[in-house]
């Protein structure tokens, strides 16, 4: 490794350079200022907390330092001063009651590289006001959440099934039949029509956004985005920067590709789906010439989507299905309800308020997977006191997330997969404030609402069908539930009969 990188290092006065700016950065952002700091380890110089972290699950630290520092503490990540808000009180604090404060968003230098700031996820200011206003409104006109969007998951569902049922039973991953279902959610509301699963291209952009979701959370980007200036003089090492970034620009070459053919059939009056809004809108803005209806916020707007859109809901479905195998009791009573409130007809939405166990089991599943453990870093706005705490303009944020859905002080038994703490005594379901899968405040997820209804409409159609147990020869008790850390917490490979019911 060293004899590859001792060709590209820079001279040793340029590496002197880059050291002195750093230790210079690095005391500036020790300076105490007016108020008294978080608390948090003592950090090293450049270093700064590296040595107190696993950057593999960096939120397993930070759920450590939790319960020694407090609900809001400081950490260094590298010459970078953080600081992290956890449990479920400080968290809607934060985001909810002082939502202007901490609603900016923190750009990590790998989305910074492969985004630009352009899009609805990593942007701030003026363009990410619009951006995310129009596609809050346009989303919801194409049905997010309301009828239409049923429709669409309900024929996304029938595809899944038949998927599922040429397995015959066997062992299978249901990794990509499940992501390839949901991202199909998505792609039928941004360009109006849906993909064969065995299409090449759709393969290869779901697969790729997989990947980066995967890749973006190793110890290498961490290291990065703590010290960008390694892609100068350790540029071949950064494999995953480079692949990561090559993903992005295949799958924004592919959305184009798709918006030219939407533009050449565009009719105002007749819009299938988000992309025509939004070029109808460009139209309508070309005289301006600081419209935010450019092309690069639409090609990132819509890669946001399309690699939000997929990665959460088809991660939890997934999730749902391995913990239905692990705990085949519950299953049984999932199933049990189904078959005396639903029968044989196709699931609805309208169906959810009478099966409050199936219900309260995909709100566990949310729980319990807390796939996204730490939400996307904030950043704040201004300078700000917050319980007692001095907190500077510019400083980072990270809610953590994990925190708030196993919070000792909410939750009866926060470490164990419980539906009950969505039931009341008499076996109804009921809200529980501190289930924030989505996150809160000005940055919170986008497509709540759709999700939501897609692992209603996705688990029911599934457990009606089929019974899903561990492959023969595996053991309920040992399945794995232990995850694959990533910018989400994924399942690891694992396989899964899916046994028809019929």
């Amino acid at each position: 490794m060293l004899e590859e990188l001792l060709p590209q290092m820079p001279p040793p006065l340029t590496l002197l350079g880059v050291v002195l700016v750093l230790f210079l950065l690095y005391l500036l952002s020790s300076t105490p200022g007016p108020g008294k700091d978080p608390p948090g380890p003592r950090p090293l110089p450049l270093l700064g907390n590296l040595l107190h972290l696993d950057l593999k699950q960096l939120h397993v630290s930070l759920c450590g330092m939790y319960k020694k520092y407090g609900s809001v503490f400081t950490v260094h990540l590298g010459p970078k001063k953080v600081v992290v808000l956890a449990g479920y009180k400080t968290v809607k604090q934060a985001l909810v009651n002082y939502a202007e404060e901490f609603g900016d968003r923190e750009i990590a230098p790998i989305f910074r590289d492969a985004f630009k700031e352009h899009g609805v996820i990593f942007a701030n200011g003026n363009s990410w006001k619009e951006m995310r206003r129009f596609s809050l409104s346009t989303l919801r006109d194409f049905g997010m959440g309301k009828r239409g969007s049923e429709e669409k998951i309900i024929e996304e569902c029938r595809h899944l099934i038949k998927v599922f049922e040429n397995f015959k039973g066997e062992p299978f991953d249901t990794i990509q039949p499940v992501n390839y279902s949901v991202s199909n959610i998505i792609c039928a509301i941004m360009y109006g029509f849906r993909f064969d699963y065995a299409d090449p291209a759709f393969q290869k952009m779901v697969d790729r956004a997989n990947e980066n979701v995967r890749t973006v959370g190793s110890s290498q980007i961490r290291l990065y985005n703590m010290f960008p200036w390694l892609r100068w003089c350790c540029g071949r090492w950064l494999v995953n920067r480079t692949q990561i970034l090559k993903n992005v620009k295949n799958n924004i070459e592919e959305i184009m590709g798709l918006v030219l053919g939407l533009k050449d059939t565009l009719n105002p009056q007749d819009l299938r789906g988000f992309v025509d809004a939004f070029l109808v809108r460009q139209q309508e803005e070309s005289d301006q010439p600081d419209s935010y209806y450019h092309n690069n916020n639409l090609k990132f707007t819509v890669g946001n989507l399309f690699g939000a859109g997929t990665d959460t809901t088809a991660t939890t479905l997934r999730w749902g299905l391995l913990l239905m195998a692990k705990y085949p009791h519950i299953q049984d009573q999932v199933q049990q309800e189904l078959n005396q409130v639903i029968g044989d007809r196709e699931p609805r939405v309208e169906d959810r308020r009478k099966l409050p166990y199936t219900d309260a089991v995909i709100h566990e599943i949310q729980r319990v997977a807390s796939i996204i453990p730490m939400s996307l870093p904030h950043t704040t706005s201004c300078d700000i006191t917050f319980q007692g705490y001095f907190i500077k303009k510019g400083t980072m944020v990270i809610p953590l997330l994990m925190s708030v859905l196993q919070d000792e002080e909410e939750w009866e038994t926060p470490h164990s997969f419980n539906p009950g703490h969505f039931l009341d005594e008499k076996g109804c379901f009921i809200k529980r404030d501190a289930f924030m899968p989505f996150s809160a405040g000005r940055r919170a997820c986008l497509g709540e609402s759709l999700a939501r209804m897609e692992l209603f409409l996705f688990f029911t159609f599934l457990l009606q069908r089929f019974r899903f147990t561990p492959p023969p020869g595996v053991s309920e008790d040992e399945l794995d539930l232990t995850p694959t850390v990533g910018l989400s917490l994924t399942p690891s490979p694992h396989q899964l009969c899916a046994v028809s019911r019929a």
